[in-house]
């Protein structure tokens, strides 16, 4: 080679070891992102864990507001919640499984919402479902609520 030409054209050793180096700034980022995702979905959870704030009249008002528009759309069931199973006692098993008492593992807002149906609206002939949703990687994943009155 010419004396020019090795001047500007480094050896292919020189661009793995670049490679390498932005390889590892590429999973030292990613690395960032995932924990400062993990730490908000915890902070989310943690929000969720708390009671809602909002009163009872409210609470069935908004419900109410939700199953006008259902029936508008000509349906006999809506979801009216969807959470992260995390916010079950057993991370939905007993949901899962169907099992009797299934509600005692709610938590949270979820739990609000189980009460609230038993005090309101069971007895005027509303029903209550609870079941997995999706299955991420084959696990039980998130847990929706549907309220039926048909």
């Amino acid at each position: 080679m010419e004396p020019a030409i090795d001047a500007i054209l480094p050896p292919a050793k020189k661009f793995a070891e670049k490679l390498v180096a932005h390889q590892k700034d590429e999973l030292l980022k990613q690395t960032r992102r995932d924990g400062q995702l993990a730490e908000e979905r915890k902070a989310q959870l943690d929000q969720l864990k708390q009671p809602s704030g909002i009163s009872e009249e409210e609470a069935v008002r908004r419900a109410i507001k939700l199953i006008e528009r259902a029936v508008s759309n000509g349906l006999t069931e809506i979801q009216i919640y969807r959470f992260p199973n995390a916010l079950c006692t057993d991370h939905g098993r007993a949901i899962n499984q169907q099992e009797p008492g299934w509600e005692e593992t709610l938590t949270g807002v979820p739990k609000e919402i189980y009460q609230l149906w038993e005090k309101y609206f069971r007895s005027r002939g509303y029903k209550l479902k609870a079941q997995i949703i999706d299955y991420p990687n084959g696990m039980p994943g998130d847990v929706g609520i549907a309220l039926k009155w048909t």
